[in-house]
């Protein structure tokens, strides 16, 4: 069957160009294995060795698939050190594949300095696209309100750190993706359900395992549901957390006080000095009067 699939990826993926002395930055399955692409099998089988977060869990992927690559460990720990090597394999001609653990390297996962390292050098990086927990979480939380997203990985376990990054999240007009260890999740949901009680939280747990489970509620829902799984053992796995964009705060305009003394000024002041003074002396945004300056300016021409 190894054998099999290795051709058929060999059929679908060998015709691109696959340059020597390149780096392959390859994004492996987060759960499923049928996940990993036809074009990632055949880089993996052509590379002369790849560098891995867990030799141990690359070591077991590369061996369902019949594949036997040397395996280089590039982690968080050694990452930087490790990179030098990599780089001299590349410009001994070698093509070398990076992987993490699950998903796609460097994101929120080590690789980012080794790929740094490769382009510093003046070698290529190629990308072989394929499985994100990102990618995979925002697809199915239906956040028809945001301008994009951010994604913020773990945050800070504790301290002003934490309070910042949690604040951080709060009335963003960008779906805000974070992770979260299993043994933290209800102290999660129980900081942002006083943030963000209303703004609704999608949870994308296991995503692609046996026990895939995707949930929208409003944050204030969250501990209860939280307890109820903590009940029936489904707090465990891993876990993406989308909170979603923030509606938009109605434009209340500048205020009349500032409407009328910004009528009064501009037939006698530049518009930017009778702009400046109305948002001194109103306590108005200075922007906002700006704008509202010109409009005042083009409908008065």
């Amino acid at each position: 069957m190894s054998a099999t699939l290795l051709a058929a990826a060999a059929e679908a993926a060998g015709h691109q160009q696959y340059p020597a002395g390149c780096l392959y930055v390859v994004a492996t399955p987060i759960g499923n294995l049928a996940d990993l692409s036809l074009r990632a099998l055949h880089v993996l089988q052509l590379v002369d060795a790849v560098a891995c977060e867990d030799t141990r869990v690359s070591g077991q992927l590369l061996r369902h698939f019949g594949l036997h690559k040397p395996l280089l460990a590039v982690h968080e720990h050694n990452e930087r050190e490790a990179a030098g090597g990599v780089v001299s394999r590349l410009l001994a001609g070698e093509r070398v594949a990076l992987v993490s653990d699950a998903g796609t390297p460097a994101i929120s996962d080590p690789g980012a300095r080794l790929v740094a390292a490769v382009q510093q050098a003046g070698l290529r990086c190629m990308p072989v696209a394929g499985a994100s927990a990102v990618a995979a979480a925002l697809s199915v939380a239906g956040d028809t309100k945001a301008l994009g997203f951010r994604f913020l990985g773990f945050l800070p376990v504790k301290g002003d750190a934490r309070k910042q990054a949690l604040q951080g999240l709060v009335g963003q007009a960008q779906t805000q993706v974070l992770y979260e260890a299993p043994h933290r999740v209800e102290a999660l949901l129980d900081e942002l359900a006083l943030l963000a009680p209303t703004q609704p939280l999608t949870m994308a747990r296991e995503l692609s395992k046996q026990f895939e489970q995707v949930l929208t509620l409003p944050v204030a829902s969250w501990p209860a549901q939280a307890g109820e799984m903590a009940r029936q053992g489904q707090l465990r796995g891993e876990f993406a957390w989308l909170l979603h964009a923030a509606p938009p705060v109605a434009d209340e305009g500048i205020g009349p006080a500032a409407e009328r003394l910004l009528a009064a000024l501009l037939p006698h002041l530049p518009l930017k000095q009778a702009a400046a003074l109305v948002a001194e002396h109103c306590g108005a945004a200075r922007n906002a009067v700006y704008a509202r300056a010109l409009e005042m300016k083009q409908q008065a021409d």
